[in-house]
């Protein structure tokens, strides 16, 4: 059993920036941060297009950049919130730079500015086609230098410790739950133990992994939402999943995809199918860099007419020097599979990317949950609304991790640590007879999501997905009761409850808005309103 005053889920951009924030604050007290694998292992590391600021106000404006992140959201977003993340923007990227992130710059040392789908100006600061490596790294080197910080890795947080841990009956509609801290499985120790603490943040990124091909990595199981579902705390919006337009497609491979990030095209860039024409124009007007809910849909209607597995993006006329220096990951992974991008087009198909849902939150970070606190991709703040403008997630990370620090100043004085918290009981349990009954669930968990639930939908779809996903699950909590725990049995049991919250919340949507498409329902709804589980 271990205490302290300030317990962090996740080293990504949100965790680490809160993290820091309160370290300087109070540099008396504990900060504990922790992650399933190692501690650069995160969403924000595979990010490459770079971060949404107005940092040039001669040719930008705020105006401009809340105007791009409303059209985007498609009548969804929070205005308050938009306005908040866009101006507090500025001061969260010099706290980052301060720490020593780097971004690439001209000549005469201004910032180099960047433009991607959505923005109607440049306005996209990036480190080369690296840009959340490059923050990632800043951020955990600020880490190493405060005392006060310590980061545990190889620890998978099993649930939030709730009233429920103490005999009281939790409902949704119980007032005032409270976090207390949590379980987590020491992987190496296979032990379960209980962290205490006064203030819990989660930011554990995204659930990329529910499908079969994702930009996100293998540790994007979206823990941090199945664990608030499972202790009665509130999700909205779970339906809106972004399908980045272009992933590397690479017969015969699933799982983690290789980003083609949308600075390309906002470089000029250019999508072809088949016959090799430029199909944008027939779709909408901003063409290549129109939102990404309209290319994915574009480029899948392009695939199904002609029969094929992916389109090309056309970078043949881009200059060779002028590529590498921008986009060196890209074009040294291309060139890993035999593709010369001054000679042969790219060869991308719409993956799994972003999930505009989540934890449900004010606009001080604040979940359902009492003491609990969530930031970055697990949380539904308001911002993206039915569809996340580009290059506005490492953004609103970084300014709800601020503005949850702030939060927290004041509360954490009137906060105590609850002593009655039970150890975690494992009796009865045994070792799985065969790890394939988890693998093979994940596969089909994946596959039924993929195909039934992906850029475009119908109630049919909808109602065969949440048939087997009742099944899945059924099999999975009679495991989870009579199995020693393990990461992968924990993973799939998250993976199944954000599937459920994704059709649940998309059988809900009766319309097609933003990132979620209905065939049923194809036009928009008179009645906006957010869909909360």
């Amino acid at each position: 059993m271990q205490q302290t005053d300030f317990l962090v889920i996740g080293s990504g951009i949100g965790g680490l920036t809160y993290a820091l924030k309160v370290a300087q604050h109070f540099p008396d007290k504990k900060i504990l941060v922790m992650t399933k694998a190692t501690a650069d292992e995160t969403n924000t590391k595979y990010a490459q297009g770079g971060v949404a600021v107005v940092n040039d106000l001669e040719n930008d404006s705020f105006e401009k950049h809340i105007e791009d992140t409303l059209i985007a959201g498609d009548g969804l977003c929070n205005p308050e919130v938009v306005e908040i993340v866009v101006k507090e923007g500025p001061d969260r990227i010099r706290d980052i730079i301060n720490w020593g992130a780097r971004f690439d710059k001209e000549a005469d040392g201004d910032y180099k500015l960047g433009r991607e789908g959505g923005h109607s100006e440049f306005r996209i600061l990036h480190h080369k086609d690296v840009t959340g490596r490059e923050m990632e790294r800043a951020l955990l080197e600020a880490v190493s230098k405060q005392k006060n910080i310590e980061i545990i890795k190889h620890c998978f947080v099993i649930d939030i410790i709730t009233q429920h841990h103490l005999g009281y009956l939790v409902t949704k509609a119980t007032p005032d739950i409270e976090c207390f801290g949590v379980y987590v499985l020491n992987l190496h120790t296979n032990r379960v133990e209980k962290i205490h603490s006064k203030i819990t943040l989660l930011a554990t990124g995204g659930n990329g992994q529910v499908y079969r091909t994702t930009t996100n990595p293998s540790i994007a199981t979206g823990d941090g939402v199945a664990m608030v579902y499972r202790a009665k705390g509130r999700i909205e919006n779970m339906e809106f999943i972004q399908f980045h337009p272009t992933a590397l497609f690479e017969q015969g491979v699933n799982g983690q995809a290789f980003l083609i990030t949308e600075a390309v095209r906002g470089d000029g860039g250019i999508l072809r199918n088949k016959n090799e024409e430029a199909f944008m124009e027939k779709y909408d007007p901003r063409q290549d860099l129109a939102p990404r809910d309209i290319v994915a849909r574009a480029i899948d209607s392009e695939m199904k007419k002609t029969g094929t597995e992916h389109v090309w993006l056309d970078c043949r006329h881009f200059k060779k020097e002028k590529f590498i220096e921008h986009f060196p990951n890209i074009y040294e992974k291309c060139l890993s599979i035999g593709i010369d991008i001054t000679k042969q087009m790219i060869p991308v198909a719409p993956a799994a990317h972003y999930s505009c849902g989540g934890i449900k939150t004010d606009e001080w970070g604040r979940s359902s949950i009492r003491n609990l606190y969530a930031c970055g991709e697990c949380a539904s703040t308001g911002l993206h609304g039915a569809n996340r403008l580009a290059s506005n997630s490492l953004l609103e990370a970084m300014v709800f991790a601020y503005r949850c620090y702030e939060d927290v100043i004041e509360k954490i004085k009137s906060v105590s640590f609850n002593s009655a918290i039970p150890d975690w009981k494992a009796e009865g349990t045994t070792e799985p007879k065969e790890m394939i009954l988890i693998t093979q669930s994940r596969k089909e968990l994946q596959l039924l999501m993929s195909d039934y639930v992906g850029i475009v939908r119908n109630d049919v779809r909808l109602q065969r997905a949440m048939r087997r996903l009742d099944l899945l699950w059924e099999e999975t909590e009679h495991l989870y009761e009579s199995a020693t725990l393990s990461p992968q049995l924990l993973e799939l049991r998250n993976l199944i409850t954000v599937g459920y919250l994704i059709v649940k919340g998309a059988t809900f949507r009766k319309e097609s808005r933003g990132l979620h498409y209905n065939t049923d329902y194809p036009g928009k709804s008179t009645l906006v309103q957010n869909i909360v589980l």
